[in-house]
């Protein structure tokens, strides 16, 4: 799929999710307005990106963004302690400023979406009260939940602000990987927040282990009874040769698709995101400014949170200049991002080729 023609399909592809949104928003008026005046905001950011396509760059419709490498839990198995991502010792992170420059760019040149990670996004209010004052775009914030009390005022004010709250299934299997007592204070905030009308999700780390249970009607139906309408799956990627047993094979994979191909029928009313197995439908790997690309908490530009690797910084380079990186216009020319994709993250896959090519583009 040529980048013009992913463009096309990516803006149809959020026209659905927000339609999809929208029909469980029926009964709160608050979210129903924003939606419907978000819908226009979406359709003018279309406008933009096919203009920058025109005059030859490809602007993807999301961003994701890493605001602070600090994080108030040690849950087991972090991807983002593993790469460096989230670390206890304080770097020189992005001032809230910084961020803002970041955000008034990408609203300028058609982004429509910034998913806020870490660490820990609700550790950095003040990055948090900039996004939220950029009603033309959708912020989801990845988040523990450990802290979202603290943030039910804001979101229910804001409603470009989407919580997401990271789970692993039932109490147990959360339990267990995120400490004692987890599972019940996000269901406690999920609970608030469906009574105040906010709309939120949750993100699914899926492995072989809890499948079963993260895609089984008992599961689902407890969240949407919760008022969740919105499931990020994200397939277990293993670190360091750790937890194989965990990651789905060429041979497992399979299973797990088609239970997500099932369970979207079966609950019409929520929207259910795959990654990375939805990219095979559209033309491959979706990193390093296909469809989206991120920002670490120090600026560096990176084709991918599991692909930690950089040539360019937001601090030295618009928005715009980083869409035309070496690293990521060579991640594209051979084939690694846009190419042949059949499951699994291609670009932790071929971490070796990635960050050889990191390191010739940042000594041109």
């Amino acid at each position: 799929m040529q980048n013009s023609e992913l463009t096309e399909y990516m803006s149809e592809t959020i026209r659905n999710i927000l339609e999809n949104v929208a029909k469980t928003a029926l009964k709160n008026p608050r979210e129903a307005a924003f939606l419907l005046q978000f819908t226009k905001y979406a359709k003018e950011a279309q406008e933009r990106r096919a203009a920058k396509e025109q005059q030859g760059t490809h602007v993807p419709a999301f961003l994701m963004a890493s605001i602070t490498g600090s994080c108030n839990m040690h849950c087991k198995g972090c991807f983002a302690r593993a790469c460096g991502t989230c670390q206890d010792e304080p770097v020189p992170e992005l001032s809230a400023d910084e961020w803002e420059a970041v955000f008034t760019q990408a609203e300028e040149i058609g982004i429509s979406f910034s998913m806020l990670i870490g660490g820990e996004p609700l550790m950095r209010r003040d990055v948090i009260e900039t996004a939220a004052k950029h009603k033309r775009m959708i912020f989801p914030i990845f988040t523990n939940g450990v802290l979202a009390t603290e943030y039910q005022g804001l979101f229910v004010k804001s409603r470009n602000l989407v919580p997401v709250f990271s789970i692993e299934g039932l109490q147990a299997q959360t339990d267990e990987r995120r400490g004692k007592g987890t599972f019940e204070r996000i269901f406690t905030q999920m609970k608030a927040l469906k009574k105040a009308g906010v709309l939120f999700g949750v993100s699914v780390m899926v492995t072989t282990k809890n499948l079963e249970e993260v895609t089984s009607k008992d599961f689902l139906r407890g969240l949407a009874d919760a008022g969740c309408c919105l499931i990020f799956y994200v397939e277990y990627e293993p670190v360091n040769g750790m937890g194989l047993d965990l990651a789905f094979t060429e041979e497992t994979r399979p299973a797990y698709e088609e239970k997500v191909a099932v369970i979207r029928a079966d609950f019409p009313n929520m929207v259910f995101l795959s990654f990375p197995g939805d990219e095979k439908h559209v033309g491959g790997c979706l990193a390093a400014g296909r469809g989206f690309f991120h920002l670490s908490p120090r600026g560096a530009a990176q084709p991918c949170p599991f692909s930690p690797y950089d040539d360019c910084n937001v601090r030295e380079k618009t928005l715009l200049e980083i869409l035309h990186s070496p690293l990521f216009l060579a991640l594209q020319e051979e084939n690694l991002v846009g190419g042949p994709h059949t499951g699994g993250c291609t670009l932790f896959t071929h971490s070796a080729r990635v960050q050889e090519l990191a390191c010739h583009s940042s000594q041109e």
